[in-house]
């Protein structure tokens, strides 16, 4: 029997107050002002943005698809909690389980076929075979890059991660997106650590 317009609305409001959650979710990346460090919520707001400015620099996309993977990628740590990169003593295959087990649950509350719809994009994302995919996970990559070489170095500090860490950790995954977002991320890596290693030439005055 169909359900009624009423009971879909529900259930829709129920998912869409669940994702309040994702705004108490703190990620390691400090805000470029550095008076706090970012949420989840904010964090896949400011990758769908992301998305629609540098779509141009990546082959065969739709921005709006990737908006759609961007704002939903994120949405299982609710549940499973963030993951930062620079922690090694993460166990994936328990992450990965708890991450799908997550996501059966949050887009469970939607109705049957907007629940499979959510669910299959949001495993687009993880499994990161398409286009889409793969230039979302490489802004993923790109936006906390930036914030970080804004930031003094940001988690980078903070975890002592090497620029040859940085290069690995980040490099595969943003150049598989769009090589040229890549060459200009690498040369904010590059100055970034420059910078730091590198006494600063006095100035001169005439």
């Amino acid at each position: 029997m169909p359900k009624s317009k009423t009971e879909i609305i529900r259930k829709q409001l129920v998912f869409l107050a669940e994702l309040d959650r994702l705004k108490s979710i703190i990620r390691q990346s400090p805000l470029i002002n550095r008076s706090r460090r970012e949420n989840s919520a904010e964090h896949s707001w400011h990758l769908a943005l992301f998305a629609l400015i540098l779509s141009e620099h990546a082959d065969d996309v739709d921005p709006l698809h990737v908006v759609k993977l961007l704002l939903l990628h994120d949405v299982v740590e609710i549940d499973a909690g963030d993951a930062p990169i620079h922690n090694s003593g993460i166990d994936g295959a328990a992450l990965a389980k708890q991450e799908h087990a997550a996501a059966d649950r949050i887009f469970g509350l939607l109705p049957r076929n907007q629940a499979e719809e959510m669910r299959a994009l949001w495993l687009e994302f993880e499994e990161g075979q398409t286009p889409h995919a793969r230039f979302a996970k490489a802004l993923d990559r790109l936006q906390p890059l930036l914030l970080n070489t804004l930031t003094d170095g940001g988690t980078w500090t903070e975890s002592g991660v090497s620029k040859q860490q940085v290069l690995e950790r980040y490099g595969p995954t943003i150049e598989g997106g769009s090589p040229l977002l890549w060459q200009e991320a690498m040369a904010l890596v590059h100055q970034h650590f420059e910078r730091k290693t590198l006494p600063i030439e006095p100035t001169t005055t005439d």
